[in-house]
């Protein structure tokens, strides 16, 4: 029999007095004390089920904290990077194939890559309080492309697909990365994101195979572990940092040993100069042409500038570090020219996001880590006498995956055929022979696919439109917006969705995007 009791009912003692009307007429009265009994059992069950429900809400943090500590462990055991063993034979299989095949007189290749450097704060992109006559010099003999887009938002990202030519979730390295020896290290975990696996063919892997003198220089930031450092992907040598300057531990790095465990960063500029200096020299000794990636910490935060720099710029502090980095560029060409390498050296200067704190990020929406153009859109500038004609300014939409493709192209290189790549040679766009590079952009935020654009249009998928207003802590999940159409060309603040007035256009790029959504849903690695 149950032991739960009906519901009182409304009524208070309407139940027992309908009851004792329902009575035989011969039925003895019930005692007098009965209809208290009754009632004394009805709250007492109402405490049980009280005190049952009270607890089991009670058990509620403390299950989900338990679950949520049992699922971080089985992430801590089980995340593991997706090595592709296979593609490891094919990439060996394609770097054998080109050893030795750079044909002499090959172009020494220079990559300078600034960590949160704004779409003007360069004097060649615009109107800036920052002086930059050095680079500005490369600009005026060389090629500079207003429409250049990094790969991505953020970093890590930014850098896995400028290196191997592949969107960051194709690399296979689609976050941030943090150390893995900090409690930060967590947050990967949870997201299985891991460094650079060796299926990955990067840029130094095939310069290095086919006979090319490689180094880097600063910041590497796609891996710290064993197989996902600098070293393990084609750079005989590395002088620089595993990490962002604001991350610990910072320390600079000779290869794989430590060489300062504690960085005064104010020295940090003069430390990668001095080096590419010195690179360069040898170089000018080496029959072999050379790759050197330059990849500088700054001027991400925190920012620090020489004690001789204080104060120079008229912007500030950040002011006075990019005017630095400027000074170096010009030590760093003058060595070029005084070894005789400068004509046939090409020199590539961008950065690998737009600006986070600060920084200018020209008349664009949004910065660091947000897929508006300002956290994308960056400087670029290409400088070679010998093999580009000087002197130009392109418009076309471009993205550092098209920097491997390019590279590959002016060396006469193949490129591997068992993986898709994302990027296509800006060769002959800078050439004059071609109007586009590629048909179609994309921009990701981690593993999901956001925006889709044809070089003059720009669409957004619906998201949650986040904000902040000025004093608040927290961010404010406002409204879903979307999906929006943008006309770059008309509007590039991207301030105007003009979706409902070109509903053809937007049906055309809302098709590619689900199309690449599906095929990322297929083969996320793009393997052939």
């Amino acid at each position: 029999m149950s032991s739960e009791l009906p519901p009182e009912s409304p009524l208070g003692d309407a139940p027992e007095a309908d009851a004792s009307k329902q009575a035989a007429p011969d039925a003895q009265p019930a005692v007098e004390h009965a209809p208290v009994a009754t009632k004394t059992r009805k709250k007492s069950g109402r405490g049980r089920r009280i005190l049952k429900g009270t607890g089991l809400v009670m058990a509620i943090p403390g299950v989900a904290a338990l679950t949520g500590v049992g699922y971080v462990l089985t992430q801590m055991v089980t995340s593991k990077p997706d090595n592709s063993p296979e593609h490891e034979d094919s990439k060996d299989d394609y770097l054998d194939s080109i050893a030795g095949a750079a044909a002499e007189g090959s172009p020494n290749v220079l990559l300078v890559y600034y960590d949160d450097l704004g779409y003007e704060d360069l004097g060649f992109m615009g109107d800036t309080p920052i002086q930059t006559p050095n680079l500005d010099a490369l600009a005026e003999d060389g090629v500079v492309m207003t429409n250049y887009h990094s790969p991505s938002a953020v970093c890590t990202p930014s850098r896995a697909a400028m290196l191997t030519g592949r969107l960051a979730p194709r690399a296979g390295v689609p976050e941030v990365l943090f150390p893995s020896s900090g409690a930060m290290n967590l947050m990967n975990l949870m997201s299985d994101a891991h460094g650079l696996t060796q299926a990955e063919i990067t840029i130094p892997d095939v310069l290095q195979a086919s006979g090319y003198d490689t180094g880097m220089i600063g910041k590497w930031h796609i891996g710290d572990k064993e197989g996902s450092l600098p070293n393990d992907f084609g750079f005989d040598s590395f002088l620089g940092s595993r990490y962002s300057n604001d991350m610990t531990p910072f320390q600079i790095y000779q290869d794989d040993e430590v060489l300062l465990e504690t960085v005064d960063q104010t020295e940090l500029d003069a430390l990668y100069t001095d080096a590419a200096v010195d690179f360069i020299a040898e170089a000018g000794e080496s029959e072999d042409p050379f790759f050197l990636y330059f990849a500088h910490n700054f001027p991400h935060e925190p920012l620090y500038a020489a004690a001789e720099n204080e104060g120079r710029s008229d912007a500030g502090l950040y002011g006075d570090v990019v005017e630095g980095l400027d000074d170096g560029i010009g030590r760093i060409v003058d060595e070029l020219e005084a070894t005789d390498q400068l004509d046939n050296t090409i020199i590539i200067v961008t950065s690998d996001n737009g600006p986070w704190f600060q920084g200018d990020a020209g008349d664009h929406r949004g910065r660091k880590g947000m897929v508006y153009e300002g956290g994308q859109l960056v400087p670029f500038v290409v400088h070679w006498p010998d093999g580009v004609e000087g002197g130009q300014t392109i418009d076309t939409m471009t993205m550092g995956t098209d920097l491997m493709p390019t590279l590959l192209d002016w060396i006469d290189l193949p490129l591997p055929t068992d993986r898709a790549l994302d990027g296509s040679s800006m060769a002959p766009l800078i050439a004059g022979e071609s109007d586009v590079a590629s048909e179609y952009y994309y921009y990701y935020a981690g593993s999901e696919l956001m925006a889709v654009s044809d070089g003059q249009y720009k669409y957004h998928k619906r998201t949650p439109y986040l904000y902040t207003m000025s004093g608040d802590v927290f961010t404010i999940g406002a409204h879903v917006q979307g999906p929006w159409l943008f006309d770059l060309e008309a509007d590039p603040s991207e301030s105007y969705d003009i979706h409902d007035a070109q509903p053809e256009i937007a049906a055309e790029l809302k098709a590619e995007l689900e199309r690449r959504e599906a095929e990322d849903q297929e083969n996320l690695r793009g393997w052939n």
